[in-house]
């Protein structure tokens, strides 16, 4: 029983280490050269912008989902044209939820360490490639 009480409030330990990381993030959004501004839009047509870092392969732009707290994740899926701010420029962009093999590779290029992964709470990873919207 003792090893049971050790196993749970070793987990509780991790769950508040990754609710504390994830909060830190959510609440400072740190930006840098390698980030984004997404700005995403809900049903009530309310506008919502977040913070993230700039995956860039083959010409192509993308953002990857690597935290649990995802509502743009689901603001885009439901209405994927987006604006984005970048390097002071602002514009159109509709996110492209990957999958196959696009999604592989970009997953193979962009790995997370295993500290990342580890305090982020191992959330499941997607990827959105930005196309621009032109005219």
């Amino acid at each position: 029983m003792k090893i049971v009480k050790i196993l749970v409030i070793l987990a509780l330990i991790y769950v508040g280490i990754v609710v504390t990381f994830e909060s830190l993030i959510g609440y400072f959004q740190p930006q840098s050269e390698d980030t984004l501004v997404i700005t995403t839009t809900d049903a009530d047509g309310e506008k919502n912008s977040r913070v993230l870092t700039t995956l860039e392969t083959d010409g192509n732009i993308y953002v990857a989902v690597n935290h649990w707290p995802r509502a743009w994740y689901r603001r885009a899926k439901e209405n994927p044209a987006v604006e984005i701010t970048r390097g002071g420029e602002t514009g159109n962009y509709m996110a492209v939820l990957l999958d196959g093999a696009e999604h592989d590779r970009v997953q193979a290029e962009n790995p997370i360490p295993f500290v990342g992964r580890f305090l982020m709470g191992f959330p499941p990873r997607y990827f959105f490639r930005l196309d621009p919207v032109t005219g």
